[in-house]
């Protein structure tokens, strides 16, 4: 299969890192790729925001999750109640789970369809986005209450650029990428985006480049938000649909939940190329970095499971499964990374697994259509957004 990259820096090649041998594991569909042009957008760049204080320094800037371990939730968050919120997209609601007791303990209406629960870069709001409502709700994590809706045009997802200076929004039935002020969520600037349904993504261990899946046209986009311009589109297949999207420990590859192709592309973090291809399951869609560093949880939503793959052999190592299957689709780990919490998307429920064990020991019944559920407070010095992606 021939990957399509699309470059638009002048058409200057970039500085290429020189490239691990993946391409010989067993596992992997290894796949070539070459770069394509497209039509370098001429944009204006945005206004900067007044930057935020800078977090503490990593304690090993070679490890992307040296700062998610447990025991290391920031100062900042550190009084939060460890709570679970619940988006409800076919019920427009929000329901907290206390996870000591397994009970739902609050319940509050929000805006039209709400996605996911995304923490902010400073750790203290989460936001409920409404994609349909087209707003933003702010809950305060010290209550666990929630506060005035803040009027935001499409918000399908929220990502924090590493500095913390823009708010990302991904504007899904837009096909834009919009910048905002943080804090008041003012747009600064929309990036047009040549993909169609941008919905989830991560950034490269420098933070300099955000890769992010566009689920209708089965294309990945790598944006230089700073400019801001698109410097890469990467074509998957022909019927590809891209979810979410979750680097490596060690910042070299990228692994992107494909769901309509039921497993994971590696993308590699220094040349945007496609170097192979994993089965997990049907319908595999969210990904989760489990505490130690060395696995990453795939939940499958068509199989009503989750896969455990293991970074270091780039491998399908265990299969957790649903007994009578379910939906699982987005949500999190507990702060200690013993338990991972997915949303039941087609089922009303909320899964709790043991990642000790691969059992599931809840299922927690809720609104309809729950989606990207949060877990919060984690550990982290700052967050990039989505349901909980620290660094």
């Amino acid at each position: 299969m021939r990957v399509v990259v699309r470059n638009v820096m002048g058409g200057q090649a970039l500085a290429v890192a020189p490239v691990l041998a993946l391409m010989a594991l067993g596992v992997l569909v290894g796949c070539a790729s070459e770069p394509r042009t497209s039509p370098a957008a001429i944009v204006t760049p945005p206004p900067h925001a007044t930057r935020p204080s800078a977090p503490p320094p990593s304690p090993d800037p070679l490890h992307v999750y040296a700062a998610d371990k447990p025991g290391m939730i920031s100062p900042v968050a550190a009084g939060f109640p460890s709570l679970v919120y619940v988006p409800n997209s076919e019920s427009d609601t929000v329901d907290v789970i206390d996870p000591k007791t397994y009970k739902i303990i609050r319940h509050f209406p929000v805006g039209g369809r709400p996605q996911h629960v995304v923490p902010s870069w400073d750790l203290k709001t989460l936001w409920v986005n409404n994609n349909r409502g087209n707003s933003l709700t702010p809950i305060d994590p010290r209550t666990g209450e929630p506060g005035k809706p803040v009027e935001v045009e499409d918000p399908y997802n929220l990502y924090f650029t590493p500095d913390g200076r823009y708010a990302l929004v991904m504007a899904e039935r837009n096909n834009e990428l919009d910048l905002r002020d943080p804090h008041t969520m003012r747009l600064e600037h929309s990036l047009p985006l040549p993909c169609r349904g941008v919905n989830h993504a991560d950034f490269t261990a420098d933070g300099s480049v955000f890769l992010a899946s566009c689920e209708f046209s089965g294309e990945l986009v790598a944006i230089d938000w700073k400019r801001p311009r698109v410097r890469h589109v990467i074509g998957l297949s022909h019927r590809s649909m891209p979810q979410d999207v979750k680097l490596s420990p060690d910042g070299t590859v990228f692994y992107v939940a494909d769901m309509s192709r039921d497993g994971l592309w590696l993308i590699d973090a220094a040349t945007f190329k496609k170097i192979g291809f994993m089965r997990t399951g049907a319908g595999a869609h969210g990904l989760y970095v489990s505490r130690d560093s060395r696995d990453l949880y795939v939940s499958n939503r068509g199989a009503g499971s989750v896969s455990v793959v293991s970074f270091a052999r780039r491998e399908v190592v265990g299969t957790w499964h649903i007994p009578g299957g379910g939906s699982p689709d987005m949500g999190g780990l507990s702060a200690d990374g013993r338990k991972l919490w997915l949303s039941g998307r087609y089922d009303g429920v909320v899964y709790v697994f043991s990642t000790v064990t691969g059992k599931l020991i809840r299922k927690i019944h809720v609104g309809s259509g729950p989606h990207g559920l949060c877990v919060y407070p984690q550990p982290g010095r700052y967050s990039l957004g989505h349901t909980g992606i620290f660094r």
